[in-house]
C-alpha cells in the first residue's frame, strides 16, 4: 500500500483556529494510507527577494516539507476578503527563487471556515488564483465554504453529525485526486 503525505497550510496563526480545528477533523476523514502534517508557518520572514540566495532556516524547512509531500492541503480563513497575509507570505517564500517552487506539481485541496455566512469563498478565489499560476493542480469540486457555527465539531474533535457526511465526500474526492496526481 502507498503512503501519502500530506503537507497542510492553515492559513491562521490564531491559537484556537478554527480552520486549525477544520484540518486536525479533517485528517480523521482520511483513509488510514493517508497522512496529515500541519507544516509551521509563524516562524517565517518576511519574503523579500533580496534574500533568495540565503533563505532562511525557516523557510528551507517549509520548503524541504513541502517537497517531501504528496499533496498539499490548505486551509484557510478569510480576512478582509482575501487570504491572510501569513498564508501569501509562506506560499512566496516556498516558491522562490523563480524556478524553484516547492509547489509545482503537487495536487491541493482549498477549504476554509468563518463566522460569516459566505465561509471563506473569497480568499479560497485568490488562494486558487495564486495556486494556479504556481501549476498546483487543485480540486475544483466540491467547494466547501463552511460557517462556524457550534455543531461544526463534534466533542471528540471530529466533524459533529451535521457535516460530517458533506466533508466525507470532499475528503474522498480529494484523496482520488493526490492519487491520480501524485508523482
Amino acid at each position: 500500500m502507498n503512503q501519502y503525505h500530506i503537507a497542510v497550510v492553515v492559513g491562521s496563526l490564531r491559537r484556537d483556529s478554527f480552520n486549525r480545528k477544520l484540518a486536525h477533523a479533517l485528517a480523521l476523514l482520511a483513509p488510514a494510507e493517508f497522512t496529515f502534517k500541519q507544516v509551521q508557518i509563524d516562524d517565517l520572514p518576511l519574503y523579500n527577494q533580496d534574500d533568495d540566495g540565503h533563505q532562511a532556516a525557516s523557510v528551507l524547512r517549509l520548503k524541504a516539507e513541502i517537497k517531501q509531500a504528496q499533496g498539499l492541503l490548505f486551509v484557510t480563513p478569510e480576512y478582509n476578503r482575501s487570504m491572510p497575509g501569513v498564508l501569501k507570505n509562506a506560499i512566496d517564500h516556498a516558491s522562490r527563487p523563480y524556478g524553484q517552487s516547492a509547489w509545482a506539481g503537487k495536487p491541493a485541496g482549498v477549504l476554509g471556515v468563518s463566522v460569516g455566512a459566505i465561509g471563506t469563498a473569497l480568499a479560497q478565489q485568490h488562494l486558487r488564483n495564486v495556486l494556479a499560476y504556481l501549476d498546483v493542480p487543485t480540486l475544483g469540486q466540491p467547494e466547501v465554504f463552511l460557517q462556524a457555527k457550534d455543531d461544526l465539531f463534534g466533542a471528540d474533535g471530529g466533524i459533529g453529525a451535521g457535516s460530517k457526511k458533506f466533508l466525507q465526500e470532499w475528503m474522498d474526492r480529494y484523496v482520488a485526486w493526490v492519487k491520480k496526481h501524485a508523482a
